[in-house]
């Protein structure tokens, strides 16, 4: 329910390297598939790095400098630089941020965000890569049909995680802005329904005209209290 789980949205056929590809098999790799960027794997799809485009260029750039130094400087300049690298294991970036494929869309999305990367390798409790997921698959999921959003709020949100009968409340779902009608036992369930019908994938906005039977504003904090629906109604 609610966000849905990165491996719902990921990437399974991954494209990998091993940590001994060398720079032109990475790079006819990267032109094959048309991706910017490998995971770099052990023989067990253990992740180890992550070998972009930006890693090649910056190799090849560090290299050309290089090539203007002093014989001294160039030797110790070799010592700290990526371009001294032909192979995986030396262009790699490393440590890889990771997420698992039950994180959710928005742990994965927080993720991105906080260490300023476009892509994430998706491995298994055993460091295993099993997809990849892309800033692009986190955004589709904001891209939904209404109809989807509609029915996820109906079933999800309203009967599973709510157990409010069918009927009770009217959904209806226009380019990702939700409405809700109908009428609640309690003034407090409200917050409630809006609340989980706003986090769901997609949802831009939710708007309703819910009204209530007992107001329960008043009543403090605690255990719930939930008042009852007399017969017929």
């Amino acid at each position: 329910m609610l966000h849905r789980e990165i491996e719902d949205v990921m990437t399974r056929d991954v494209a990998t390297v091993g940590p001994d590809t060398e720079f032109q098999g990475i790079v006819a790799a990267l032109d094959t598939r048309r991706i910017s960027a490998l995971p770099v794997v052990d023989d067990e799809r253990r992740i180890l790095g992550i070998v972009s485009e930006a890693d090649l260029l910056r190799a090849q750039v560090e290299k050309a400098e290089d090539a203007h130094l002093l014989p001294g400087l160039r030797r110790l300049a070799n010592r700290h630089s990526k371009g001294d690298g032909h192979t995986a294991r030396d262009l790699m970036t490393a440590p890889v941020v990771s997420v698992e494929p039950v994180a959710s869309t928005l742990q994965g999305a927080r993720l991105m965000d906080r260490h300023h990367v476009k892509r994430l390798p998706v491995v298994d409790s055993d460091g295993r890569l099993v997809g990849i997921v892309s800033r692009c698959d986190l955004l589709r999921t904001f891209l939904r049909p209404d109809e989807d959003i509609r029915v996820e709020i109906k079933h999800d949100v309203l009967r599973a995680a709510l157990w409010l009968e069918a009927g009770t409340i009217e959904v209806d779902v226009r380019d990702a802005v939700v409405r809700l009608s109908g009428r609640v036992d309690n003034r407090s369930l409200i917050d409630i329904v809006v609340r989980l019908c706003r986090a769901v994938d997609g949802v831009e906005s939710v708007t309703h005209t819910l009204t209530f039977d007992f107001d329960d504003s008043h009543l403090k904090s605690g255990p719930a209290h939930f008042a009852r629906r007399a017969p017929g109604r």
